[in-house]
């Protein structure tokens, strides 16, 4: 049975797969979602906790607007953040820009558990809350989620998700024609910081604690993974795997320890029974497209005499 407590975990799932998402759409692989997530998640951990003028009464209560500040202001922080690494990282390519955002991750996971105001190893408790109960937390998960697939969606048909597809298919052919390869890619690189960072800051105040945990490496794989089972061509695919990986967890829950183990099969089958990810460009078009075919199918069709 899935609960509302469930369904919030879901939906914060689809929206980090969309994270690692856009730099995919760049041809980036990018492990960095964890990091730019925990940067987003103390942010609003610290401030909800430790500066009163936002609200937070004495029973544990928290203000909607404050907690739609925090979201931003997590979401700016993590992309200033994705900007300044972004221009050094980004001059890498495939295993080496992986390997580098991985460190990231571990530097930002580090540098959260040896401040001395984020609580350490323990980290920030009684996080205030403010909804009643966890189903309170769906509608703005739910809308951060549509305005997020409205993006993707919307950004395959404008100038720069042209670019970030040319630049996936072939980067020297796409800079031969002109397009600032650089800076294309340092832009999905701190869109894809701004989004972990405003679910990190949702998620902080959903969990009621927050510490260095929360963006480890673990979590790096855990993303990816969610884009892999889900697909990687179109914005669909990883929040259908967000959402499944997600929730395969607590739905295995009563077969016990064997949870794990087939949690694991899935993880290492997808890709092999579907290699590109169960959401395809193939798939929406057979489905009638729903308005959703990738940019390049519609390009193609455009040139067709």
């Amino acid at each position: 049975m899935i609960d509302n407590g469930l369904l919030v975990q879901m939906l914060l799932g689809a929206l980090l797969g969309l994270s690692v998402y856009l730099p995919l759409a760049a041809g980036q692989l990018s492990l960095a979602t964890p990091a730019f997530y925990a940067v987003g998640g103390t942010l609003a951990a610290l401030l909800s906790t430790r500066w009163s003028a936002l609200g937070a009464t004495a029973d544990g209560g928290f203000p909607v607007p404050s907690l739609l500040l925090e979201m931003a202001l997590g979401g700016l922080l993590a992309g200033l953040l994705a900007l300044l690494v972004g221009r050094l990282v980004l001059r890498l390519q495939g295993i080496y820009l992986a390997i580098a955002t991985i460190a990231l991750v571990e530097i930002v996971r580090v540098a959260i558990l040896n401040l001395p105001f984020t609580g350490g190893a323990v980290g920030i408790f009684a996080i205030p809350q403010p909804f009643a109960t966890a189903a309170g937390y769906l509608l703005p998960a739910l809308a951060l989620l549509a305005v997020a697939g409205w993006l993707c969606q919307r950004l395959e048909r404008m100038p720069l998700g042209r670019a970030m597809a040319a630049i996936r298919d072939d980067e020297l052919a796409a800079r031969c024609m002109g397009i600032d390869t650089t800076q294309v890619k340092l832009s999905a690189f701190v869109l894809s910081a701004v989004l972990a960072g405003s679910t990190g800051a949702l998620a902080a105040h959903f969990l009621n604690t927050w510490n260095a945990r929360q963006g480890s490496f673990d979590a790096s794989i855990t993303t990816l993974a969610f884009v892999i089972l889900g697909g990687s061509r179109t914005w669909l695919g990883p929040v259908v795997g967000g959402l499944l990986l997600t929730a395969l967890p607590e739905l295995l829950r009563p077969v016990g320890d064997v949870r794990l183990v087939l949690f694991g099969l899935v993880i290492l089958l997808g890709p092999v029974l579907a290699p590109q990810g169960l959401i395809t460009p193939a798939l929406l078009e057979r489905l009638g497209g729903w308005g959703l075919r990738s940019a390049a199918d519609r390009k193609t069709e455009g040139a067709q005499p």
